[in-house]
C-alpha cells in the first residue's frame, strides 16, 4: 500500500461502543431515579429519550454500516429484563434479540455487556453491590439472558469498569448511592469481581466456545513531581488500589498487596477471562497533599503543565489531558494477563471536534506500535458512535463521531467520523489521511 502507511491486521475489529441507559431512552426503573434528584446531574439534565434506541436503532445502525464497522459493543439493561425481583420481561429480551440480530444481519459482530453501571431499583433498595447477595441476583439475571441470547452472541463482557462504578458511588459520589466510604469501595469492587466469575461460569457452561471478558478502565497515575518521593508513593498506591485490584486476581489468583477479602474466591479468578477489555481515556498527574479526604482527592486530578486537554466536566476541570502514549503503556501492562486485548472504549469529549481527528491518529498509531511489537490487540471500539447521555455530566460532554441533537434527534457526521470511516475502510492510516486531518504531524507521523 505504499511506504507511508500503518496497516492493521486484516481481521481487526473496528467499531464503536454504547451502553443501554445512555442510548436507549425510556428507562425509568434504574439510574434515572438518580437523575431526578436536583443537582446530581449537570444542568439537571435527564436521559429522557436518549438516542431513541429502544424504539428504533435503525438510523444509527445505518451509520455503522456507512462507516464500514464490522463490530459494535452494546449493553443489556438489567432493569428492563428483570423489572421486579424474580420477574422477567419476555418483551424486553425479545427486543434485545431483535437489536442483536439487526447487527448480525448487516455483518456487524455484537459484543454484549451484561452490566454497564445501571441496576434495577429493587436491587438498589437492597444495597446494590455493597450487598454480597447481589452476586447471586446477577447470576440469575445472566442465566436468563444467556438462555435467550446465547446463540446470537459470541463476545460477552460481564462487568464494565467495576472499579469506576465503585469510585463514582463511594469516593467521588457522582453516581448512586453517593455515599463516601473507602470500605464500601473495596467491598463493592470485590463483589463485582465475584459477579464476573459467576457470569463467566454461567456463560461457559451454556456455550464453551463463547468468549467472555471483563472490562477495565486502565487509569494511569503518574507523579506530578517526578522527583517527589511522596508523589511517586501516591501514584503507586492509586495504581494498586484502582488498577491492580482488578488485574492481579486474573494474573496471580490473589492480590499482591494487603486486601483481606474472600481469598478462596479471588483465587478462582486466575485465568478466568478469555479476553481483556481495555478502556483508556487519559492519565492523571498526582500530588500528595495532607488534609481532608476531599482535599486529597482534589489533588489526584492534575494535568501535565502545557498538555492539550479535552472539554470541561461538571466539576469545572478538564475531562483529562490528551496523552496518546498512555494507550500503549496500558496495553503493555494489561498484557500480563496473557489474553487477547480488545480496546473496548477510547475517546474524548470534544464538542467542536477540533481535537478528535488528531486524537484518533495519535492513539491509533500507538495501538499499531503495540501490535507491531507482538501484543495481541484484536480490535478497537471508539466511545462513542453518537453523542449520548454522559451520566453526571448529562448532555454536556460530547464524545460522538456523530453529533447528536437530543432535542430534535438530528445526527450529523463530524470530521472525526469521516476520518474513522476512511481508516476502517482502508484498514490502515495513510499519508493522505494525516495530510488532510493533521497536516502539521505529517513530517513526523510515520517515523
Amino acid at each position: 500500500m505504499g511506504e507511508h502507511v500503518l496497516e492493521f491486521p486484516k481481521d481487526f475489529f473496528w467499531g464503536t461502543a454504547t451502553s443501554s441507559h445512555q442510548v436507549e431512552g425510556g428507562n425509568t426503573n434504574n439510574w434515572s431515579q438518580w437523575e431526578n434528584i436536583p443537582g446530581k446531574i449537570r444542568n439537571n439534565d435527564k436521559s429522557g429519550n436518549a438516542c431513541g434506541w429502544w424504539e428504533s436503532m435503525e438510523v444509527d445502525l445505518s451509520l455503522m454500516k456507512q462507516m464500514n464497522h464490522n463490530t459494535h459493543r452494546m449493553s443489556i439493561e438489567w432493569s428492563r429484563i428483570e423489572p421486579e425481583e424474580g420477574k422477567f420481561n419476555e418483551a424486553a429480551i425479545q427486543r434485545y434479540k431483535e437489536m442483536i440480530r439487526s447487527l448480525k444481519d448487516v455483518g456487524i459482530e455484537p459484543m454484549v455487556t451484561l452490566h454497564h453501571f445501571t441496576n434495577p431499583i429493587w436491587l438498589e433498595n437492597k444495597g446494590a453491590w455493597t450487598n454480597e447477595a447481589s452476586i447471586q441476583y446477577f447470576k440469575r439475571y445472566v442465566t436468563y439472558v444467556v438462555e435467550h441470547l446465547g446463540d446470537d452472541v459470541r463476545l460477552w463482557c460481564t462487568i464494565n469498569e467495576p472499579e469506576v462504578y465503585a469510585v463514582e458511588g463511594h469516593m467521588l459520589c457522582y453516581y448512586p448511592p453517593g455515599k463516601f466510604s473507602l470500605a464500601l469501595y473495596f467491598s463493592t469492587t470485590i463483589n463485582l469481581l465475584s459477579a464476573h466469575l459467576a457470569a463467566y461460569e454461567v456463560i461457559k457452561a451454556k456455550n464453551y466456545a463463547a468468549q467472555v471478558g471483563i472490562v477495565k478502565n486502565y487509569q494511569l497515575f503518574d507523579p506530578l513531581d517526578e522527583n517527589s518521593f511522596f508523589d511517586k508513593l501516591l501514584a503507586k498506591f492509586l495504581d494498586r488500589y484502582f488498577n491492580r485490584i482488578v488485574i492481579d486476581p486474573f494474573v496471580f489468583g490473589k492480590f499482591t498487596f494487603p486486601l483481606p477479602y474472600r481469598k478462596e474466591e479471588i483465587a478462582r479468578l486466575k485465568g478466568k477471562t478469555d479476553f481483556f477489555g481495555l478502556n483508556y481515556y487519559t492519565r492523571w498527574r498526582v500530588k500528595a497533599t495532607l488534609g481532608s479526604p476531599a482535599t486529597m482527592l482534589a489533588n489526584i486530578f492534575n494535568i501535565t503543565p502545557g498538555a492539550q486537554v479535552s472539554d470541561i466536566t461538571k466539576d469545572g476541570n478538564p475531562y483529562g489531558e490528551i496523552y496518546p502514549e498512555g494507550i500503549y503503556r496500558a496495553i503493555k501492562i494489561v498484557s500480563a494477563i496473557n489474553k487477547p486485548i480488545y480496546i473496548t472504549e477510547t475517546g474524548l469529549p470534544d464538542a467542536d471536534d477540533s481535537r478528535r481527528p488528531r486524537f484518533l491518529l495519535t492513539h491509533l498509531r500507538q495501538v499499531h506500535k503495540a501490535i507491531k511489537e507482538g501484543f495481541d490487540v484484536r480490535g478497537i471500539y471508539h466511545w462513542s458512535l453518537t453523542d449520548n447521555f454522559e451520566w453526571a455530566d448529562g448532555w454536556a460532554l460530547r464524545f460522538g463521531l456523530v453529533a447528536f441533537d437530543q432535542n430534535t434527534g438530528e445526527r450529523k457526521m463530524r470530521a472525526s467520523g469521516k476520518l474513522f470511516c476512511e481508516i476502517v475502510k482502508a484498514g490502515a492510516i495513510t499519508q493522505d489521511m494525516v495530510k488532510q486531518y493533521a497536516p502539521d504531524m505529517l513530517s513526523s507521523y510515520f517515523e
